[in-house]
């Protein structure tokens, strides 16, 4: 008798995601997605757009006084935002 080797389908999955080429775009919208659910929906109301570029999410936001607060605290939120995906999606974040 031959013995198979057995694999986890969501290891499967991550796997062909990656030789696709799919993983990082998809790491890279669940991390937007996640924006107002790591800052709170206060904050995500002065927010116009985020999208990411060169590993830095790029936040527009409505108020200049929010941009500064938020400034000081952007490596908490890249540590916060990271681990809320799972990954070392981005690695700076820039308020504009």
């Amino acid at each position: 008798m031959f013995k198979r080797e057995i694999k986890n389908i969501g290891d499967l999955i991550r796997q062909n995601m990656r030789n696709q080429g799919l993983e990082t775009p998809l790491l890279q919208k669940r991390l937007i997605d996640a924006w107002p659910e790591v800052v709170g929906e206060v904050i995500a109301r002065y927010t116009r757009e985020v999208y990411i570029s060169n590993q830095t999410l790029m936040v527009h936001l409505m108020s200049p006084a929010l941009r500064a607060d938020l400034t000081m605290q952007r490596h908490m939120l890249v540590n916060r935002l990271n681990q809320h995906v799972g990954a070392q999606v981005i690695a700076d974040i820039r308020f504009v």
